[in-house]
């Protein structure tokens, strides 16, 4: 029985051989669209052999995000040539570029509330996803995690994004937001791949709606304690029809919110220990009044004693907003 990998690779192939059966009709068609249509055709062909995504010179399995990227990819990583390596490479720069471009504007300042966050990919690209912008509605905070890693992640979270900044001046409560977003995520994905994350909607007098699906506890900082509230909802695109329930809150003046995906949690130190939520709430309760700047840096500093700087395994993001005076 075919992968549900395999399933949707094999409708997208089937999909683009009709498509250029098709463009090869017209009689300005270009002469590789030949080419192509034979590429597919052998592809479709390994695919009845049990032979599709096995690299044609080690026979090991080909990295399953290239696949999403490129179905017709016959060869993994280790046996590119090396003109194939470098143009890699090249788009692989000019991913991380685009993905960088997405991100918050370093200096943002949005009305009653001070920013910062760190993001930083494990590879050249990340499949994490920050946002914050301003919207008719209020200061919108968006930070969750793609499942995977490379390229169809980063796609993926570029496709977050574009869905998230297209609803947010729509004025929808922010539960049908996310359940929209949601379906349009669940229908342009294939099974096995979901988000964890928090969104979440704060206008400048300190009122809060979130919904966090699926995602790590986001860490209220105020006066005496620290709150924690964790997931409203499962993980989006994992069923295309679900609610995500509304968490309201207040934050008052000089309260910060925290907010992390799990290359923070997950860290590993040289004796196989997990870095864990314990250390993410103790940190925030000796730093709760510091700004988001100064937050972040102490939880950094943290992180690099306890892996004693080693090379992280997983994509990391925090986010911290605090109320302003």
């Amino acid at each position: 029985m075919a992968s549900p990998q395999q399933a949707y690779l094999r409708t997208e192939l089937e999909r683009r051989y009709d498509r250029l059966e098709s463009a090869i009709q017209a009689s300005s068609a270009d002469p590789s669209l030949s080419n192509l249509l034979s590429e597919v055709d052998a592809a479709l062909d390994r695919m009845d052999a049990g032979t599709y995504g096995l690299c044609e010179a080690c026979h090991d399995t080909i990295e399953p995000d290239r696949l999403l990227a490129n179905p017709l990819e016959q060869f993994c990583l280790d046996h590119l040539t090396t003109e194939e390596r470098r143009a890699l490479e090249s788009d692989l720069l000019l991913a991380a570029r685009i993905q960088q471009t997405l991100l918050p504007a370093r200096d943002f300042a949005p009305k009653g509330w001070h920013m910062r966050y760190h993001y930083a990919p494990a590879r050249v690209v990340s499949g994490d996803y920050c946002d914050v912008f301003e919207s008719k509605s209020g200061l919108v905070f968006l930070l969750g995690d793609v499942s995977g890693k490379g390229i169809a992640a980063s796609m993926l979270m570029s496709h977050l994004h574009a869905t998230f900044r297209s609803l947010a001046d729509a004025e929808l409560p922010l539960d049908r937001m996310v359940g929209v977003a949601n379906r349009i995520f669940a229908e342009s994905t294939m099974a096995g791949q979901f988000a964890t994350l928090v969104v979440g909607r704060a206008t400048h007098d300190g009122a809060v709606d979130l919904v966090s699906a699926g995602h790590l506890p986001l860490l209220h900082l105020c006066a005496g304690e620290t709150k924690s509230q964790g997931a409203t909802g499962v993980p989006l695109g994992m069923f295309p029809n679900t609610n995500f329930p509304v968490f309201s809150f207040s934050v008052q003046a000089g309260d910060s919110l925290l907010v992390y995906t799990d290359g923070l949690t997950e860290s590993r130190n040289g004796k196989d220990e997990e870095y864990g939520m314990h250390r993410v709430k103790a940190l925030a309760d000796k730093h709760r009044n510091k700004t988001p700047g100064e937050l972040i840096s102490n939880c950094l500093a943290d992180l690099h004693d306890f892996t004693a700087g080693a090379k992280p395994a997983d994509d990391l993001t925090l986010l911290a907003l605090q109320r302003a005076a």
